[in-house]
Formats: C-alpha cells, sequence, structure tokens
C-alpha cells in the first residue's frame, strides 16, 4: 500500500492509497490514516478513479495528428518527436513573424499538483503566448472584490481555527458537493453553530443549525441586514472599525437603513432568522467560508465585498476563532508562485490575459488568434455559447494543440494531441486550497503507452524550440526540493510521500494577526479608492437582483455530487449514477407549467435550447432552474450540455463569469416523459 494526494479542483486535498493486486487493476481507496478523508473517497473520486483513470481504452496513449475535418475525432497516431516538431514549427513560425500574442494559452485546473498545473506557463511565458485567464471561467469577481477590500484573496483561516470560533457562516458554498469531507467531518465537528446562506436546500443547509434562503441576487441586502443587526445590538467593533478599517463609519450608516423587516422583504429570508444569524455570528470571533459561486452572479463582486465586511464588523481578525476564507494560496505555506510559473521568462512586453468571457470573440478572429493550447481544461464543455465557441474552434487556419489525459470535446477540435500522465503517474506535490497543508503527489503506476507528464511534455516541445533557459528543463526532484524548502518543511519528497500530508505548523495560523492589511492604507478598505479608480462604487451596496421577467427562470448551474467539473464527464460509472440530465423546479413553477416529475422540457434563451428531464423538487426556490454542470457534451444526445445556455455575461468585476445570472424560459416538450 502507497500513499498519494487527490490533486482534484477540490477543498479537501484527500489522501490516497493505492493497493495493488497481482495480474490485476490495483484499487484506489481514501488513505485510512489521513485526517481529511479518514479512509473514504468522495463517490466521484472513488468512482472515476477506479474507472476511466485507470483504464487503458478510455485514456490517450500516443500523441494524436488530425487526418479528418475538425471535428470528426479521426487522427493518426504520431511519435513524440514527430508531434513535437510540428508543434514547435508551427509556434516558432508565429514567434518569428511577430505574432506571438496570437497564440492564445487556455488552461485551468484538471489538474491542481502544483508542476502539472504551473509548469507549463514557463514555455508560454517564455513564448510571449497570450494566456487566457483561468480565473474568469470561476471566480475572478471574488478575486477581484477580497483586494479592494483586504488586499488579497488567498490568505484565509485556518479551518483548526474553529475549535475557538463562536459560529460558522458558510455562505453560498456546498461542501456536501465541492468539499464532501468538510461536510462530513469539520462542519459537524465544530463545536458551535453552523449557519448556510444559499437559496438551494443543500445537503449541507439541510443539516445546518440555521439555513437562510435567500432569493437568488439578494446576498447584498442580506449581508446590509446582518450589519445593521450587529450594530444596533452592540456586536459591531467600533474600536476594531475606527483603528483598522477605512469606511467602517460610512458602513454602518448604510445599513441603518436595513432593519431585519426590510431585509426580509427584499430578500425573503425571515426577519427573525436575518437577527438569529447576526447574534449567532457576533456573538465572538467566528468564521466565514464564502463560496466561489456566490460570485458568479451579475453583481458577484459588490456581494462579496458586502458579504466579507462582516468579520471586519466585528472585529474578528488576529483572534482565534475569526477570519474568513475564499481560498488559501500556496503563499500561506511559504511557496512562491512566481518561482513555479516562471514569471520572469516573461519579457517586459508580455501581452495581458484575455478573458474565457472573450475567447469565443478572439477565436473568431483570425489575426489574433492564430494558434491555441490547451491543457488542463476541456474549453468545448466548460466555456460559454458553446456552440459558437465549436464552430470557431473548427477553423481550419486555426492551429490547436490539446493536452490531455482523455479525447475530449476540445480533443476532438485539435489539429495534435499529445498524452498526458495522470496524477497516479507522477511525482508532484498538492496543496490543499482550504487546509493549510501540504502532501505528496506520488507515482503509483506507470503511464499507459507514452502518455507524459506535463511538465515533460513542455520540456520536449522547450527543447524542439531551441531555447535554453535553465528554468524551462529544471527537474522535476529539483522543484520538489525547492518547494519543500519554500514550506519550511526539513523533509526530502521520500520522507513526505511515506507520510502523505502535513501541516508546515502545528500552530493554528491566525489571519492577518496584527491586524495589518495588504492594502493601500494598511487598513480594511471598506471604502475603496482603488474600487472607485475601477468604476465601481465607493462601499458595497445593499443590491437586489430584479425578479425574472414573466416567462422566466433563473438557470443556477452548480457543482453536483457527481461532477464537480468536466474531469469525470466521460467515465462511465460517474455517468450512470448521473442519469439523463434533469432539470429540477419548484413545485410551484412545475405546476404552472404543466410539468411532473419525469416529463421532458425544453429550456431555451436567445443563446440556445436544450432538452432536459424534470424533477420537481422544493430544494429549489421558486423562480430557479437547477442544471449542474460538467457534463460532457458529446457524451450527451444533444451534443451538448448546460453551458450551451450560458450567453457569456460578465459579473460586475474581474472580467469574471455571471453564469449564474442566466435567464431561460421552460417549456413542455408535448408527448414525451422519461
Amino acid at each position: 500500500m502507497r500513499r498519494t494526494t487527490c490533486p482534484r479542483d477540490c477543498y479537501d486535498a484527500c489522501g490516497i492509497v493505492l493497493i495493488p493486486r497481482e495480474g490485476r487493476t490495483p484499487i484506489v481507496r481514501g488513505d485510512p490514516e489521513h485526517p481529511v478523508s479518514r479512509g473514504k473517497l468522495c463517490a466521484k473520486c472513488s468512482t472515476a478513479y477506479n474507472g476511466a483513470f485507470l483504464d487503458p481504452d478510455a485514456r490517450l496513449t500516443r500523441p494524436l495528428r488530425r487526418t479528418g475535418p475538425k471535428g470528426s475525432g479521426r487522427f493518426a497516431p504520431v511519435s513524440w518527436e514527430e508531434a513535437v516538431e510540428e508543434v514547435a514549427a508551427r509556434l516558432g513560425e508565429l514567434v518569428e513573424g511577430d505574432h506571438a500574442p496570437s497564440v492564445l494559452a487556455a488552461h485551468y485546473t484538471g489538474t491542481f499538483a502544483m508542476i502539472g498545473y504551473h509548469f507549463p506557463l514557463r514555455f508560454f511565458h517564455r513564448l510571449g503566448a497570450t494566456e487566457v485567464d483561468p480565473d474568469t471561467i470561476c471566480n475572478n469577481a471574488g478575486h477581484t472584490a477580497l483586494g479592494y477590500l483586504y488586499g488579497t484573496s488567498i490568505d484565509g483561516f485556518d479551518p483548526r481555527a474553529s475549535a475557538d470560533a463562536a459560529s460558522i457562516l458558510v455562505w453560498g458554498a456546498n461542501p456536501s458537493a465541492s468539499a464532501p469531507h468538510q461536510d462530513e467531518h469539520w462542519l459537524p465537528e465544530a463545536p458551535c453553530p453552523v449557519v448556510v446562506v444559499d437559496p438551494l436546500r443543500t445537503p449541507t443547509a439541510a443539516r445546518a443549525d440555521l439555513h437562510l434562503r435567500p432569493r437568488p441576487g439578494s446576498d447584498a441586502a442580506l449581508a446590509f441586514g446582518l450589519i445593521h443587526v450587529l450594530d444596533r445590538d452592540g456586536l459591531a467593533d467600533r474600536a476594531f472599525l475606527s483603528e483598522h478599517a477605512v469606511g467602517g463609519e460610512e458602513l454602518l450608516a448604510a445599513a441603518a437603513a436595513w432593519d431585519p423587516q426590510r431585509t426580509e422583504a427584499a430578500t425573503g429570508v425571515p426577519a427573525r432568522d436575518v437577527e438569529a444569524a447576526a447574534r449567532l455570528f457576533g456573538t465572538g470571533p467566528s468564521l466565514l467560508w464564502i463560496g466561489q459561486g456566490l460570485q458568479r452572479q451579475p453583481r458577484g463582486g459588490n456581494v462579496v465585498r458586502a458579504v466579507a465586511a462582516l468579520p471586519a464588523v466585528t472585529g474578528a481578525f488576529g483572534r482565534p476563532g475569526g477570519g474568513f476564507l475564499y481560498l488559501n494560496g500556496y503563499e500561506t505555506r511559504g511557496i512562491d508562485g512566481d518561482y513555479l510559473a516562471g514569471a520572469a521568462l516573461a519579457g517586459p512586453h508580455h501581452p495581458a490575459p484575455v478573458s474565457h468571457l472573450d475567447l469565443v470573440a478572439r477565436l473568431e478572429d483570425a489575426d489574433a488568434s492564430r494558434a491555441l493550447v490547451c491543457w488542463n481544461i476541456n474549453i468545448a464543455a466548460s466555456n460559454p455559447q458553446q456552440r459558437r465557441l465549436r464552430r470557431a474552434l473548427a477553423r481550419e487556419d486555426l492551429f490547436t494543440v490539446v493536452v490531455d489525459l482523455f479525447p475530449t470535446d476540445t480533443a476532438d477540435l485539435a489539429d495534435v494531441v499529445l498524452p498526458a500522465a495522470s496524477f497516479l503517474e507522477q511525482d508532484d506535490i498538492v496543496a490543499s486550497y482550504f487546509h493549510h497543508s501540504v502532501g505528496a503527489q506520488v507515482r503509483l503506476v506507470d503511464p499507459p503507452g507514452e502518455a507524459l507528464p506535463n511538465a515533460e511534455i513542455f520540456r520536449r516541445l522547450a527543447a524542439a524550440m531551441g531555447w535554453s533557459e535553465p528554468e524551462l528543463f529544471e527537474p522535476d526532484r529539483d522543484i520538489l526540493a525547492r518547494l519543500l524548502d519554500q514550506a519550511g518543511l526539513p523533509l526530502s519528497f521520500e520522507q513526505l510521500a511515506e507520510r502523505g500530508t502535513v501541516w508546515p505548523s502545528t500552530e493554528v495560523r491566525l489571519q492577518f494577526p496584527d491586524r495589518s492589511f495588504p492594502t493601500p492604507s494598511g487598513r480594511v478598505e471598506l471604502a475603496s479608492t482603488l474600487a472607485v479608480a475601477d468604476g465601481h462604487p465607493r462601499l458595497p451596496e445593499p443590491w437586489v437582483d430584479d425578479p425574472p421577467a414573466p416567462g422566466l427562470l433563473r438557470l443556477l448551474s452548480p457543482s453536483s455530487a457527481w461532477n464537480l467539473n468536466s474531469s469525470y464527464g466521460n467515465d462511465a460509472g460517474v455517468a450512470r449514477r448521473l442519469g439523463p440530465l434533469t432539470v429540477t423546479l419548484h413545485p410551484d413553477d412545475a405546476g404552472a407549467l404543466g410539468l411532473s416529475t419525469g416529463d421532458r422540457a425544453e429550456l431555451a434563451n436567445a443563446t440556445d435550447r436544450l432538452e432536459a428531464v424534470v424533477a420537481v423538487d422544493d430544494v429549489v426556490p421558486a423562480g430557479v432552474a437547477l442544471v449542474p454542470k460538467g457534463r460532457w457534451p458529446k457524451c450527451e444526445p444533444s451534443g451538448a450540455n448546460v453551458n450551451a445556455l450560458n450567453p457569456g455575461e460578465r459579473a460586475d468585476m474581474g472580467d469574471s463569469s455571471a453564469v449564474h445570472g442566466t435567464m431561460v424560459s421552460v417549456a413542455p416538450v408535448q408527448g414525451t416523459t422519461a
């Protein structure tokens, strides 16, 4: 039995063991000694890691060159030498022609292991390519908002601080799907009440001590209602605001109008629950967990500014049991992300990143996009304006390279496909973005066929380009040793692998212990001149979105228990568990539309239309259509997933996705049932 660490885009960073079986496929299980997974993996990982990830017939095993029309999925195997030479020649021509910025580099979190995620960026920094900013498809509005407020979005509370917390407030996160072991262990074992704010009655919300269900788009008004009660009841720390914040008095004055009755009218949350939640949060230092899904709405940045003001209003920082968490970045363990990504390789005129929301338009411009390289991402499944994007990807003059484990929807549209090794097949390090931990990702099995780790693929490409910078060829073992040194761990990688996961410090880490913040003023900037300079209000606003127009529902497309993202969309076991594409409607909406569970409905808007099987359940509020994300279009009868309906609208900050503000009509498909 050998240990490794799960590198999925998930808060848990679970410990894993591989159990070998003579002459048979090994079994992947949770590490019984890991403090997070405790011998168990979430259902989706357990299924896929024992399914598609270990199935050579499901994997890419040789480099491929396209032989048919784009999108046909027709390829012929070629050698690594041929594939690398072709890619280097095509990219080299663009560099020599001063067209390097027309090479688009798209990536995301197919792996969150440090080398597998970051090392390819060294190649593109040296090339001078244009990065498609990964966070714009996911969470950049929240990053931007927290940057205005606290100067950082990646220095969160230490979960071990729950031992001293008066309460835990989970706002807009669904741990039951996206952090299942925090849901199973951390939250129920915390010695304090748990409050969940979510319009959906998720399993986490159903188990909470108090569940607030605001109407979608009214979170900022609810935050102002809580601030009102905190101030009214003497739970606001005015001394902290005076000494350590900018705009504290202004914010409290703005919240004065948001008494519980007005808050109830605006949000649908009963006034008594507004008061109860504020008192639980304000009776001592409390922890605020801000979900990334919260900011995927039209005023998502404003929402995060308003919600994240709560720990400042209560003076929670620098005290055991207090603070907020959006993400915990590598920096909380001393690790240098710029070193990992080779930021120093970028020249002084390196092109600025572009948003994923601009990608389809960029790909339609033949001068602005002459080549596209995708790794750790399946943009044909995850991006907005899905059908339009597919047409753009089908351009014969767009040289497209895909690095992946599997023949994804995006790989089908490539000119060259390069087979990547999985996390079970390479050494790396995983740093949880929830816990302040460091875990070893260990090569436990050989890659299938000729598949290679991401770093080795890009080393070969750098050599074929004729480059000589040492950063482009730094061996994995040297990177691993340097990362452990940066984290202050007196361990070799082999020693870390033996232990699995460690915490660099046994002490609970206080958030902003000296109550100094990396903002221009050194204070919490509740009122932000940087926000004003970027065209935003000085203070967050108690904004409430307009309700859906008559005949429309608000489409929410979060993770589910079986699909965190598109990483598992091709696994047969996961597909069986998922069943057909489903839309969940509140009984009132279903009744008004003449729909019952098992009927088929068409969801439509100006962007596209999509059929789904109906489920009727009051886990969703009235006015909402729920269709979880993560399916592969190529695996669906319609050739599309829920992102076909995503028009690519932006949130108010960060050029980020407002996908949870999408509106659709829903109508019966006559004469059909599931």
